[in-house]
């Protein structure tokens, strides 16, 4: 019976190889970042790995691996009766811990012991992070840019996630990021992915496209929320000629309102946040917008923002990156329809290209 298979890249080609990949390290550190497509099934949990770890500084490093032995072998015993059980003669897992060294290592040996092919990933995890390293920050962006522009509230978001339907390849950072971009674009009840995941799920997004292809990304600054867009994409978007959308301040208000109705249920957080926009409203206008936002009537307070803050910005923004034009679209209304219809202006532009 031969014993485990030296894998030295977790890149998309590689992973396409096994059935599964199997991240062994502790739910903590999973949550951090993982390979893409990765399942965790951890030989040390938390409190585990915290307590060998404790053993070994404090105590001795024999009796750190006699008890974190024990926790692994219980562990994957666990996992062979639970997560693969049902896993046929033929399955072909790639099992990876932290640097390749002794947890994944045995969790690799067992599974072969077992009778599957097994692939261990050489130095682990850190090689994989040195993988999205090397594409994400040190190298060119490989890919054609075309950026989707527009001020805040004429619709780029929903027309870039309409695209994909017409054939057009698009590359969602908001979507990636769980952020919507702007002053209020935290998602209700949701906290952004660690800078790291965010790398995994962008250099995923970018493995999965066609680069001999155009792909659109949604004009952002050079962080979407609190995540960095990275060096090769953020390249690409800087060099990206734009199409253009706009529309009235009055129906980018209105569109606003939808959009941000469920943030503006918590009123204190709300008015929190406009009260630390950079150039801070007087307290006269915050104690209109919170007796606004008090009555539900949120459309007042996006009309407000749309002129005093997100036009100035984005005029700012506009006279530092001068982009090649592309095309325009006009919207009379930030609605279903004429979002469709941008859309579709958009994907007949790219047919041209």
């Amino acid at each position: 019976m031969s014993g485990p298979e030296t894998v030295a890249s977790a890149d998309a080609a590689t992973r396409a190889r096994f059935d599964m990949v199997i991240d062994v390290r502790s739910p903590g550190e999973f949550a951090e970042d993982h390979v893409p497509g990765a399942v965790n099934l951890p030989v040390l949990d938390n409190a585990e790995r915290a307590e060998v770890g404790t053993l070994y500084v404090q105590k001795s490093r024999f009796l750190a691996r006699k008890v974190g032995g024990a926790y692994v072998a219980r562990n994957i015993a666990g996992h062979l009766l639970g997560a693969l059980a049902d896993q046929p003669g033929g399955f072909r897992p790639l099992v990876y811990c932290w640097r390749g060294g002794m947890r994944s290592g045995a969790m690799a040996h067992i599974l072969s012991q077992v009778g599957w092919r097994v692939g261990v990933l050489a130095g682990g995890y850190r090689t994989y992070r040195r993988e999205v390293t090397a594409r994400l920050y040190d190298s060119p962006p490989g890919f054609r840019a075309v950026v989707l522009d527009g001020p805040t509230g004429s619709g780029k978001t929903e027309v870039l996630r309409r695209l994909p339907a017409l054939g057009v390849q698009v590359l969602d950072l908001e979507g990636l990021a769980e952020h919507r971009g702007s002053l209020l674009g935290a998602l209700p009840g949701q906290s952004q992915p660690a800078q790291k995941m965010f790398e995994s799920r962008l250099l995923a997004a970018l493995e999965a496209l066609d680069l001999s292809r155009p792909v659109v990304i949604e004009a952002e600054s050079s962080k979407v929320g609190e995540r960095m867009v990275p060096p090769a994409v953020w390249s690409a978007m800087s060099e990206a000629p734009a199409f253009h959308l706009s529309a009235p301040p009055e129906a980018r208000a209105a569109y606003l309102a939808g959009v941000y109705a469920e943030s503006a249920r918590d009123v204190e957080a709300l008015m929190a946040l406009l009260s630390r926009l950079p150039r801070k409203p007087g307290a006269r206008r915050l104690a209109e917008w919170r007796s606004l936002l008090e009555a539900g009537d949120l459309e007042p307070v996006a009309l407000g923002l749309v002129e005093s803050h997100y036009d100035p910005a984005y005029r700012r923004s506009s006279r530092q990156h001068e982009r090649q034009p592309l095309g325009a679209l006009d919207l009379a209304e930030v609605t279903p329809a004429e979002l469709d219809r941008a859309a579709e202006a958009v994907a007949a532009r790219l047919r041209d290209l």
